[in-house]
């Protein structure tokens, strides 16, 4: 693919082309999906921007896993982008490996946190904050795909994907919290607006 030109005024009436070349709104559960996965992929962008507190090898580690998962998104998101029927050959995606290497991930980070015994909140270092925003982010795409199901048919696994990754997002915010030896925020439900002295 080679973009010579970004702006082409095909787009101005609130349509969009999908993949193949059909057109669409652009408030379509389709263009709503993978809008936020693009979104999503953004976000982590500026995550792998942030991993300064974290050692060297911890660094490299959680970059090379977001690099990887961003390549994903997009792959997933051109899938979304195309209808089935409109595949091409040797088109990549999302499949069961790929949701298994994110639960491999999962598992390694899980392995050296101590259970939650209360609910935390995004906050404690910048990295946690954008990380617990792909989480939310994550979630939103997940709702919105779901909806698209409804609608036409999808790559099974892009949902199962999308699940599994929100709930990576969740344990690498708290794993990131680990290894720069920075606390958890734990929520506090007593400590609302109210309890403050003004």
């Amino acid at each position: 693919m080679r973009i010579t030109k970004v702006y082409t005024r095909t787009g101005d009436k609130g349509t969009t082309a999908l993949a193949d070349g059909s057109r669409t709104s652009k408030d379509s559960s389709r263009l709503e999906s993978y809008g936020t996965i693009d979104e999503l992929n953004s976000i982590i962008g500026i995550c792998r921007q942030n991993l300064n507190e974290i050692s060297e090898e911890k660094k490299l580690l959680i970059d090379k896993w977001l690099f990887a998962i961003q390549n994903d998104l997009f792959n997933l998101g051109s899938d979304l982008a195309t209808p089935i029927s409109s595949r091409w050959k040797n088109m990549i995606l999302i499949n069961e490996n790929d949701i298994i290497q994110l639960e491999k991930i999962i598992d390694y980070c899980q392995s050296t946190l101590e259970p939650l015994k209360d609910f935390v909140l995004p906050g404690g270092t910048l990295l946690n904050s954008y990380l617990h925003l792909s989480r939310t982010v994550c979630r939103r795409a997940e709702r919105l795909i779901v909806s698209l199901t409804k609608e036409e048919e999808i790559n099974k696994s892009i949902l199962i994907y999308v699940n599994r990754l929100s709930d990576l997002f969740f344990v690498l915010s708290r794993w990131v919290q680990q290894v720069s030896n920075k606390p958890e925020v734990i929520w506090n439900k007593s400590m609302g607006v109210r309890s403050l002295e003004i």
